[in-house]
């Protein structure tokens, strides 16, 4: 079950359960823990993206020092080129 499906679910059984007027402990019960279980599933999300984006960072940079390490080649290379033609 998705986030946004658990968030809704626990907000529509809040909302009964608050219309009812008359709700049972054990509705109440089953609403917080409903509600814990997406605020458990939230913080897993959060972690999970947090981990990803240190992921693609990480990729960012590295992607980064092998384009440079290809200019600093490739400017190498051509210096090479030019010095054995005057040769």
């Amino acid at each position: 079950m998705t986030l946004k499906s658990t968030l809704k679910l626990t907000a529509a059984a809040a909302s009964l359960a608050v219309l009812a007027g008359c709700a049972s402990t054990s509705a109440l019960e089953e609403v917080r823990m409903t509600a814990e279980s997406a605020q458990a599933d939230a913080a897993e999300a959060r972690s999970i993206a947090t981990q990803a984006q240190n992921t693609a960072n990480q990729a960012q940079r590295d992607a980064q020092a092998a384009l440079q390490m290809s200019q600093q080649n490739r400017e190498e290379m051509n210096r090479m080129f030019e010095r054995s033609m005057y040769k």
